[in-house]
């Protein structure tokens, strides 16, 4: 049986590479604490096992999926980024320059000071800095080297014993440096700094006023006596809520339910659904009978992810935005940001950015008011703008491939490389005009995350093999160097954010983690916290690292030949 299966692998190497995936995910899922080992991880141990049936797999394959998955991670942070580089986010985009350039140093010394060949350091840069992604840049830079293909393939065989033997501390480490070390460094309390932010950025208003501001609610309906508002117009009378936001939603007056405007004036009887924050809603029950008319309570609602793309509210607040016209009956219940989809704390003072998604409840009639003043809505679709998906693609590769001679060595960016600058820029055109380039989350989670692991599966299957060989050959001295490589960025991170950058100490941390592309990491600053206002300062960082780790698997390659 074992024969059978291990000779229809061989001869079938598309079953191998859905076999390894299938353990891989399952390996990845394994949580040990916060921490869960990643399904990278999980796919390069699965393809390493399954390599040792000595598999051979068409490169081409993992071409593909490569090319893939780093145009899903440029159409991702695309938005981001160019908002980094271009807006008052640009000494965030520095910061992770800065960070990012040293990370590749510290690998540098590293592979210099250990001996260690061109594969290794690329591996050593690719798991101590978790930047999985960097490996397909180093691969093709290796091929492009004038060397035999046999210590070419040393060398791409040298990369995933690197990678694996340094992962797990490039994980765990950064998380703990930067959580448990961070605020000692800073010479903070993490969580006061926190509280401290939140009340700066109220305003003077209660820190939870930026939910209260837009957030939901319930509905309930009362009929009028003599008492206040009869008489005001229904926008005099939801003006007197101040703070709050109380909206009138339906009104049935002599038994109709009546169309109405701003303009239009409460009489004695009319029994009025009326939508806000609960307390301020249950207080009006005071001076007025509460009717349980359903008919009159079944309004509509619709739940919308709204894009912002009108570079006119780029830096407006969230209270800014509550005082608009257009928002009247809208309520917003959370803010993502970038690649990653962060949520963003609602604070008053919170400013919003272009790409931002707000997520906001209310009549189709008043979503669709807001809608059309802000942005677009990201209604779900199961539809890929494979046009421009393909072309872009092509283009990028195209300009990727060209070869330019530098002090007498060719460079070239490569197609992949190229692949992840037209993602950048597909990315941002679609933030701005939403009209083309759509790729729906789900189509993005699978060029992202499974284009990875079909490039990752293939490495592991293909270095099985020569695993084994390659690990006694550099032997557990490279697990400390990645601890070398990991520890020395993300330690003098912070003192730079602080010293250089003057970043805010509650964001510095998450500043750091973007930096080195770590949402574990955040996620642990945060829980020190007791508070997710860090993460204000992760996803301009995030999209520039994301792009320039990438980019030093390319540049490793060059330091080192």
């Amino acid at each position: 049986m074992l024969g059978y299966i291990f000779d229809t692998l061989r001869s079938n190497p598309e079953l191998a590479i859905f076999l390894t995936l299938g353990i891989g995910y399952a390996i990845g899922r394994i949580r040990i604490g916060n921490f869960e080992l990643g399904s990278v991880t999980g796919v390069l141990l699965a393809g390493i096992v399954v390599g040792q049936l000595g598999i051979t797999i068409d490169p081409l394959v993992k071409s593909v999926f490569f090319i893939m998955f780093l145009f899903a991670v440029g159409y991702g942070v695309g938005p981001q980024f160019v908002h980094g580089i271009a807006t008052d986010g640009a000494p965030q985009a520095l910061f992770a320059v800065v960070i990012t350039v040293l990370c590749l140093l510290s690998v540098y010394i590293a592979a210099v000071v250990a001996g260690y060949d061109v594969g290794f350091a690329a591996g050593l840069l690719a798991g101590s800095q978790t930047i999985s992604a960097s490996i397909g840049l180093a691969t093709d830079a290796i091929n492009n080297l004038d060397i035999s293909s046999e210590e070419k393939q040393t060398m791409l065989n040298h990369i995933p014993v690197a990678y694996a033997v340094v992962y797990l501390w490039g994980t765990i480490g950064t998380g703990l440096i930067l959580s448990v070390l961070g605020p000692k460094l800073l010479r903070i309390d993490l969580a006061e700094e926190c509280k401290r932010y939140e009340r700066e950025m109220s305003g003077g208003h209660p820190p939870e006023a930026g939910q209260t501001a837009w957030h939901q609610v319930e509905m309930r309906a009362y009929q009028l006596h003599q008492e206040w508002p009869v008489g005001k117009t229904i926008a005099h009378a939801e003006a007197q809520h101040e703070g709050v936001r109380v909206f009138t939603q339906r009104i049935r007056r002599d038994g109709t339910i009546l169309e109405f405007d701003e303009d239009t004036v409460f009489q004695a009887g009319d029994i009025v659904a009326v939508s806000g924050k609960r307390e301020v809603i249950v207080a009006l029950g005071n001076n007025h009978q509460e009717v349980e008319d359903r008919e009159l309570l079944d309004v509509p609602t619709e739940r919308v992810n709204l894009v912002i793309t009108h570079k006119g509210y780029a830096g407006k607040t969230i209270i800014d935005l509550a005082r608009e016209k257009f928002t009247r009956g809208v309520y917003l219940n959370k803010i993502t940001r970038g690649a990653t989809s962060v949520e963003i704390p609602l604070l008053p003072l919170t400013e919003i950015h272009r790409g931002d998604i707000l997520t906001i409840v209310g009549t189709r009639k008043d979503t669709s008011r807001v809608v059309n003043a802000m942005g677009y809505a990201d209604r779900p679709s199961s539809e890929t703008d494979m046009v421009w998906v393909g072309l872009a693609i092509a283009i990028g590769g195209l300009i990727g491939a060209l070869t330019l001679p530098v002090g007498g060595v060719p460079v070239t960016l490569s197609t992949s490389g190229g692949a992840l600058i037209a993602g950048i820029l597909l990315g941002w055109l679609r933030g701005v005009h939403p009209t083309f380039g759509a790729v729906p989350s789900g189509a993005l989670w699978m060029m992202n995350s499974v284009g990875l692991n079909v490039f990752i599966a293939v490495v592991g299957i293909t270095s099985g093999p020569t695993f084994i060989a390659g690990l006694q050959e550099v032997g557990f001295g490279i697990f400390f160097w990645g601890i070398f490589a990991t520890s020395v960025p993300m330690l003098l991170a912070p003192l730079i954010g602080k010293y250089i950058f003057k970043f805010d100490p509650a964001i510095n941390l998450g500043a750091c983690g973007g930096a080195r592309t770590s949402t574990a990491s955040v996620a642990m600053v945060g829980d020190v916290a007791k508070s997710n206002v860090p993460m204000l300062g992760y996803t301009v960082p995030y999209a520039v690292a994301n792009t320039t780790l990438t980019l030093w698997g390319l540049v490793i390659v060059l330091m080192l030949a």
